[in-house]
């Protein structure tokens, strides 16, 4: 007696169990990610200039908020979201140019990205800690 279909394992894709994720799709996905992390970090942002407005003692707890371990580690990566956003998208203004479709191109500046990301982030937290006090 034959099976039925229903009863028959589905066949596996071998480019699902092969895939293994490129520079560009990560970059992508991080691109969107990212974009989502700055919209959060925005309202953050007019949480910190409402308690400035509201006085010392909200201002105060927003900082001490800000100031701890936790804060910095959110702070800092928003500040790599940033980065990260602003790099990808001067890629795609380039590829929107018509420029840097070969596929040597499309890898070099999807490690520019993530190196400039980085090297920008340690900067920026550099001149706040040197600048800051």
């Amino acid at each position: 007696m034959p099976t039925s279909p229903a009863k028959r394992p589905r066949p596996l894709s071998p480019n699902i169990q092969n895939y293994r994720p490129q520079l560009t799709s990560v970059l992508s996905i991080a691109n969107r990610i990212s974009g989502v992390l700055l919209s959060l970090a925005a309202v953050v942002l007019v949480i910190w200039l409402l308690a400035a407005a509201a006085g010392p003692e909200a201002y105060a707890v927003v900082q001490g908020a800000f100031a701890s371990w936790l804060g910095q580690v959110v702070l800092f990566g928003c500040t790599f979201a940033f980065f990260l956003h602003l790099c990808g998208g001067i890629r795609h203004l380039v590829w929107d140019m018509g420029y840097g479709y070969e596929l040597g191109s499309i890898y070099a500046s999807g490690w520019t990205v993530v190196a400039g990301s980085v090297v920008l982030t340690v900067l920026a937290w550099i001149a706040s800690l040197v600048l800051g006090g």
